[in-house]
């Protein structure tokens, strides 16, 4: 019943070459591994650590940029940014007019950095796109075909739970950082959230770190504002440090003619990982549907065919573009601001 729901993105005929800024763990765990999948072409790295970028060069054969502007002046390429939040808009601005490029999310460090950004992508006619690649994941293009062909009805109920041990100490650089939680992780759940429901009215949002932790927030509890209709609700704690057995990382989605359940198997036991999962219930029971490929690394190819196809004239329209993005950016600013504001008082019991 199930075995023709869409888990890949098409691949571009006719694909430009990739010319990618960065060249960190996230490109060479994610974005090269991908691309080589894909078959699709990478001209070339870029990062200020030229070193950096030499190596990897070198161990996947392509070129080594010495400047972003020789980057940049690569001839009719895609442009790939896996760069901090804080360097997207100056790149963006030396790249070619008209050019296809993807942004690494989150759209900036805040409401007002992605604002920028998408100004700057306005003013010079880019074809730009947010790598909000959780939309591409295989379970995810399925549980989205399915809800597009009606399988689940309306959807009225959407719960995220997250209870697990994210080794946060791989990544020194999100210390110093005053947002984390939201803005760098569950960005991707409020973005396909957006994705499948549209935009909310609102959210209530509480963010906060740990006593074991170094990092400003690991741990989040968020309401969006759906209406009288549809609840939707984020549980999120990256400190369930008690053994696998109570961990979980997983979406229950309710419709009025069925159900889904999802496992965002990479978070479990990471890097390491363990496998996606999907199933579907119209009725008749748990359904298991056969996954061909994970989040980590296909949803990177996916991501990537899709922005190729409307670079290359095969689609019309971009998925996730810096004006659907920017949404996902507002979404974000407005949790943090309902989680720095003060909580309804409870009334206080007469004398």
């Amino acid at each position: 019943m199930f075995e023709d729901l869409q888990q890949h993105w098409p691949r571009a005929a006719n694909p430009k070459p990739i010319v990618i800024f960065g060249a960190g763990s996230i490109v060479t765990d994610a974005h090269l591994p991908a691309y080589a999948n894909a078959a699709y072409p990478v001209a070339g790295v870029y990062d200020p650590d030229l070193e950096k970028a030499r190596a990897v060069a070198q161990a996947h054969g392509i070129a080594a940029f010495s400047s972003p502007e020789e980057a940049a002046g690569h001839a009719d390429a895609v442009f790939d940014l896996a760069t901090p939040p804080d360097a997207h808009a100056d790149i963006l601005a030396i790249l070619p007019p008209r050019s296809a490029v993807l942004i690494q999310k989150p759209m900036g460090s805040d409401l007002a950095g992605a604002t920028r950004i998408l100004k700057t992508c306005r003013d010079r006619d880019l074809l730009a796109a947010v790598n909000f690649q959780l939309r591409f994941a295989p379970m995810m293009l399925a549980l989205q075909d399915a809800v597009t062909k009606g399988v689940l009805g309306d959807i009225v109920d959407f719960d995220a739970w997250l209870a697990l041990d994210t080794p946060w100490g791989l990544w020194k650089f999100l210390e110093p950082l005053p947002r984390v939680e939201i803005s760098l992780h569950s960005i991707h759940y409020l973005d396909f959230i957006r994705g499948l429901l549209g935009n909310p009215s609102g959210v209530h949002a509480k963010s906060m770190g740990h006593p074991s932790s170094r990092i400003a927030q690991t741990r989040t509890a968020a309401i969006l504002d759906y209406g009288d209709r549809v609840r939707c609700a984020l549980s999120i704690n990256h400190n369930h440090a008690f053994g696998r057995k109570h961990q979980a990382c997983e979406f229950r989605i309710c419709g009025t003619k069925g159900a889904a359940y999802l496992q965002l198997g990479v978070n479990l036991d990471y890097p390491k990982g363990e496998p996606d999962i999907l199933e579907i219930n119209t009725g008749e029971g748990w359904k298991s549907i056969a996954l061909d490929g994970s989040w980590f690394p296909d949803a990177f190819t996916s991501r990537m065919s899709q922005l190729q196809r409307v670079a290359t004239g095969e689609e019309g329209s971009l998925v996730s573009s810096v004006e659907d993005a920017w949404h996902t950016m507002a979404l974000v600013e407005a949790a943090y601001e309902s989680s720095a504001a003060p909580a309804t008082p409870i009334a206080r019991k007469p004398q």
